[in-house]
C-alpha cells in the first residue's frame, strides 16, 4: 500500500489529525483549557460556527491532548471517508440483500477491495499497548453543570457473544461511560450506560444466563471508521467491526491473546474491564441529546482491569445537548448512506426521517404506500398502519414515539424533510375520529422522561390518506377564545395554534384536568375545523418562534397517551378519537428532567477566548 493510500484511509487518530491540519481543517490551541465545562462549550460553539476541528494541547488535570469537532460538518465527514465512501454506497445499492454482505463478506470477494477489508486482522500487539495509566489520569470531560462526573462521549464499547465468541458475533456500540463520580471507587470502577434495544444487552443477557462475567473493552480514538461503526444502527447479527473495515478500507487490526477480549491495535486508549452478574450502581446525571438531563439510575458496573494507551495518545470527544449538535452530522451521514435500503427493510415504506430537532427518537416522519384496497370508493389508511407497525418493530425506528405516515399516492412529491408541507398534508387529510392508533404501556427510549416510568410510555401511529377534508386557517378567528389559565395564542402555521398553559401539577401517569377543561371549551366554542391542532406550552412565543423550537417542545415534552386530548373526545371499543381540534400538552411536567443550561461563568470565559486577541477569535 502506498503512502497516499495510507493517508486516505486513516488507521489512527494521528494520521487523521495530520491530514486535517495540512488541509486547513484543524487548528491547535495551546492555551490551557479546562475539561470541566469549558472545552464542551467551546466544542458546541465550534459546531454551530462550522469551525475546523480543534486540538487542545494543554488540558488542565491531564497530560493527554483532547480533540473535538472532527465530524463537525457533513462536508468534513464525507471528506474523511472520501476514498471508501463510493464503494460502500455501492454495497448498499446491491440488488442482493446488502446486509448479507456484512454477514457473509467472504461470499463477495469480487466486490473490489471492500470484501477483503471487512475481515479483521489478528495481530499480537499494537500501539495501544505502549503504556498504561489510570482512569483518574484520563481527561475528565464534564459537558453540563449537573453532570455526575467525567464521561467518555465517543467510546467504542466492544463485547462478544458469550455463547458464540468471535469477531462475527461481536458488538461495538457508543454507550456512554461514566469515569468518575460519587458512586464509583476511584480507578477501579466505571459506569456503563446502555439503553434498551442495544447489541450489548443481548451479550449481557447471555452472560447472566450463564452466570458468567462479561468482558468489555472500551476503545477511545483510533480509526475514524470505528467511531462511525459504533453509531451505525445495523440489524442484529451484523458485526459493526465488519462494517468498520468496509468503511475504513482496510482490515481492522485486533490484538488477540488467549483468554482475553480482542483490543483495537490502533486505538488511542483501551479501558479493559469486567461486568459481573447483578452488579449495578447509579449512573448519571448526564446532559443528553434530547436537550435535557438523563437522571441517575442503576446501570451495569464495570470493574476496571487495565487502562492502556499509545505513547502519542489523543482523546477525541464531543458533547450532546439540544439538537443540532455534532451527532446531528452522524445521523445525516447514516441517513444518506442507507436511504435506499428503507424499502428493502420496511415493505411499503418509501422514506423515513427521524427528526433531529425533535431529539431523533421522539418523532419519526414517514411516507408509505396505501395499496390494500385501491378500488375502494373512500380511501382510508390500512397499509399505512401496517407500515407504522413495521417501523415500530425493527431496528432503531422501534424507539420512535410519534410515527406520522402519509400516503405517497396522495402526493408523489411530498418530502418528510419539508416540515410545513408534510404537516399541512397530514392536517388536511386526517380523520381525527379514525386515524390515531395508540400503543400504551410499551417500551420507549431510555432518555425520554415523558412516559410513565423509565423505559416505559406510549407510542402513536398517526396516518392519513385520501382527499383533502378541511381547509387550514391562516389566521386565528375572533371566536377562538381560551378558558381561564390559558393565554397568548400564537398561530404557528396554517392550522396549528400554540397557547400558553398554566403550570403543570398533575402526577405522573395521570391526565391533567386543565386539559380536559380546554378541550371542553373548544367543543363549546365550535367551528374550529380550520385549526385542527393546538399545542399547549409553557412559553407560546418561544415554541411558535420557528420549526426547531416547535418540534423540540411539542415532541420531547409529551407522551401520546397521557398528553393528547381533543374536543369531542370519545373511546369506542378501546379506540380513541375526537371531533377536533386535537390538543397536545407540551408543557414541562412536574416529573420531567430539567432542560440543559450552560454555566454563565464558563460562558464568559469562552467569550474572552473568542474576543479579539483571544486564542479562538474568528474561530467560534
Amino acid at each position: 500500500m502506498t503512502y497516499k493510500e495510507v493517508i486516505l484511509r486513516y488507521r489512527n487518530t494521528q494520521q487523521l489529525i495530520a491530514d486535517l491540519e495540512q488541509s486547513g481543517q484543524l487548528i491547535r490551541i495551546h492555551e490551557e483549557v479546562d475539561p470541566h465545562l469549558q472545552v464542551a462549550e467551546i466544542q458546541r460553539r465550534a459546531f454551530r460556527a462550522k469551525a475546523p476541528a480543534i486540538l487542545f494541547t494543554n488540558v488542565k488535570g491531564t497530560k493527554f491532548p483532547m480533540v473535538c469537532n472532527i465530524f463537525g460538518t457533513m462536508e468534513r465527514t464525507r471528506w474523511i471517508f472520501r476514498d471508501t465512501l463510493h464503494a460502500l454506497e455501492g454495497i448498499f445499492k446491491l440488488k442482493v440483500d446488502p446486509f448479507d454482505f456484512f454477514k457473509r463478506p467472504w461470499r463477495y470477494a469480487g466486490v473490489p477491495r471492500a470484501g477483503y477489508s471487512t475481515m479483521p486482522k489478528k495481530v499480537k500487539t499494537g500501539p495501544v499497548m505502549d503504556s498504561t495509566t489510570t482512569v483518574s489520569q484520563l481527561p475528565q470531560l464534564h459537558s453540563w453543570p449537573m453532570d455526575g462526573g467525567g464521561y467518555v462521549t465517543l467510546p467504542q464499547v466492544y463485547t462478544e457473544s458469550p455463547d458464540k465468541p468471535g469477531f462475527m458475533n461481536s458488538n461495538i456500540g457508543m454507550y456512554r461511560v461514566q469515569l468518575t463520580g460519587a458512586p464509583f471507587e476511584k480507578d477501579k470502577e466505571v459506569g456503563l450506560h446502555y439503553q434498551i434495544h442495544r447489541g450489548i444487552g443481548y451479550h449481557h443477557a447471555e452472560a447472566l444466563r450463564r452466570n458468567e462475567p462479561l468482558k468489555v473493552n472500551i476503545f477511545v480514538g483510533g480509526p475514524p471508521a470505528m467511531t462511525m461503526a459504533a453509531i451505525m444502527p445495523l440489524p442484529e447479527g451484523i458485526a459493526e467491526l465488519i462494517f468498520a473495515g468496509a468503511l475504513g478500507g482496510f482490515r481492522m487490526p485486533m490484538i488477540t491473546r488467549k483468554g482475553q477480549l480482542p483490543i483495537l491495535a490502533e486505538a488511542d486508549f483501551c479501558i479493559s474491564g469486567t461486568v459481573y452478574p447483578n452488579e449495578q450502581k447509579p449512573e448519571g446525571p448526564f446532559g443528553d441529546h434530547l436537550g435535557y438531563y438523563s437522571l441517575a439510575h442503576d446501570f451495569p458496573l464495570m470493574r476496571v482491569d487495565n487502562v492502556y494507551h499509545r505513547s502519542d495518545a489523543v482523546w477525541p470527544f464531543t458533547t450532546v445537548g439540544r439538537p443540532p449538535q455534532e451527532d446531528t452530522v452522524f445521523g445525516e451521514f447514516i441517513h444518506d448512506l442507507t436511504a435506499e435500503l428503507v424499502p428493502t427493510v420496511f415493505n411499503g415504506v418509501h422514506e423515513v426521517h427521524a427528526v433531529d430537532p425533535a431529539g431523533v427518537h421522539p418523532l419519526l416522519l414517514a411516507i408509505g404506500s396505501e395499496r390494500y384496497v385501491p378500488y375502494a370508493e373512500e380511501r382510508q389508511p390500512q397499509e399505512l398502519i401496517t407500515c407504522g407497525l413495521s417501523l415500530l418493530g425493527n431496528t432503531q425506528t422501534s424507539l420512535s414515539k410519534y410515527v406520522i405516515l402519509a400516503a405517497k399516492e396522495d402526493n408523489q412529491g411530498l418530502s418528510t424533510h419539508n416540515y410545513k408541507e408534510f404537516f399541512t398534508h397530514m392536517l388536511e387529510r386526517t380523520d381525527f375520529a379514525r386515524d390515531f392508533h395508540f400503543i400504551t404501556r410499551t417500551t420507549i427510549d431510555t432518555l425520554d422522561y415523558t412516559g410513565i416510568s423509565l423505559n416505559q410510555g406510549s407510542k402513536l401511529i398517526w396516518t392519513a390518506c385520501g382527499p383533502v377534508k378541511r381547509t387550514l386557517g391562516s389566521s386565528i378567528p375572533s371566536h377562538f377564545t381560551l378558558p381561564d389559565g390559558f393565554s397568548d395564542a400564537k398561530l404557528f402555521m396554517s392550522g396549528i395554534v400554540v397557547v400558553k398553559g398554566p403550570k403543570h401539577t398533575a402526577a405522573r401517569d395521570e391526565h391533567d384536568n386543565a386539559m380536559f377543561r380546554l378541550a371542553e371549551h373548544f367543543k363549546q366554542v365550535g367551528n374550529l375545523e380550520s385549526l385542527p391542532l393546538v399545542v399547549v406550552a409553557d412559553d407560546a412565543g418561544f415554541t411558535a418562534a420557528n420549526w426547531d423550537n416547535f418540534l423540540w417542545v411539542t415532541f420531547t415534552r409529551s407522551d401520546p397517551a397521557t398528553d393528547m386530548y381533543g374536543a369531542g373526545a370519545f373511546t369506542h371499543c378501546k379506540h380513541w378519537g375526537c371531533t377536533g381540534p386535537v390538543i397536545i400538552d407540551a408543557r414541562l411536567k412536574s416529573f420531567h428532567a430539567p432542560a440543559l443550561e450552560e454555566d454563565p461563568d464558563v460562558t464568559r470565559s469562552v467569550d474572552k477566548m473568542a474576543a479579539k486577541g483571544g486564542c479562538l477569535h474568528n474561530i467560534i
